[in-house]
């Protein structure tokens, strides 16, 4: 069940006005902040040992009808079994594993994401082989009509695709508006995800967050007037 939220201490930068995909840092890392960063484009992501609040100027999102299976990934599908919300920290433990390169969730993101998991706010797809073992899965934040996945893993081939898979379909049949999949890469591209301008992206987002939920009822405080998060390289 959906937790309301006291409003947080922070507002962010307009993200139109930043030149670059980095907004602002500081700040920290309470469900209200990420909440708040996501309903204005945000998100988190660690730069140079500090927060950071990234909002690209090319935002990789996948449209329902893009994604691509393939008929390799329509078999997979078949061999998997696809739960929800059943181990969501084991899914966000396994994708801040330390083999894997580029790894950016630290513990404080894993205990900020797993806070608003507990609060009915971020969400896991998980999948299960014929042993019942979990081998991949991917988590995120849903707000309204708005999903923003966050990161995805797998041991074995395509359990990563078929979580994917399954998300994309639970929202195409919930009522969902908007997949945010961050930056474009070569696997998201492999799936269907296309690249937008952030100010079109924004708009999307302004629409999506007015959808209803897929996951669950969504509650969350007005954004007061308070301490601004500076912008790259104010003092």
């Amino acid at each position: 069940m959906i937790r309301h939220l006291p409003p947080s201490r922070y507002r962010f930068p307009d993200p139109r006005d930043a030149e670059g995909d980095l907004v602002a840092v500081g700040g920290d890392l309470a469900p209200s902040t990420i909440l708040g960063a996501y309903r204005q484009g945000l998100f988190p992501m660690p730069t140079d040992h500090q927060l950071g609040w990234w909002s690209p100027l090319d935002r990789a999102i996948i449209e329902f009808s893009d994604l691509r299976i393939s008929r390799s990934l329509s078999r997979s599908c078949r061999r998997f079994t696809v739960v929800e919300n059943q181990s969501f920290e084991d899914v966000i433990s396994e994708c801040a594993h330390v083999r894997r390169p580029g790894g950016w969730i630290t513990p404080a993101f894993i205990d900020a994401y797993t806070d608003l998991h507990n609060l009915g706010w971020a969400h896991s797809i998980e999948v299960h082989d014929r042993d019942g073992e979990l081998v991949g899965g991917l988590y995120g934040v849903q707000i309204g009509g708005f999903f923003a996945g966050e990161s995805m893993y797998h041991r074995v081939s395509d359990a990563s695709k078929v979580a994917l898979v399954h998300l994309v379909g639970r929202l195409a049949e919930s009522g969902g508006h908007l997949l945010d999949v961050q930056w474009q890469t070569d696997h998201l591209r492999v799936m269907g995800a296309s690249v937008i301008g952030r100010d079109a992206y924004l708009d999307r987002l302004a629409e999506a967050l007015q959808g209803g939920p897929v996951f669950g009822e969504t509650s969350l405080g007005p954004v007061p007037s308070a301490p601004v998060i500076p912008e790259k390289g104010e003092n």
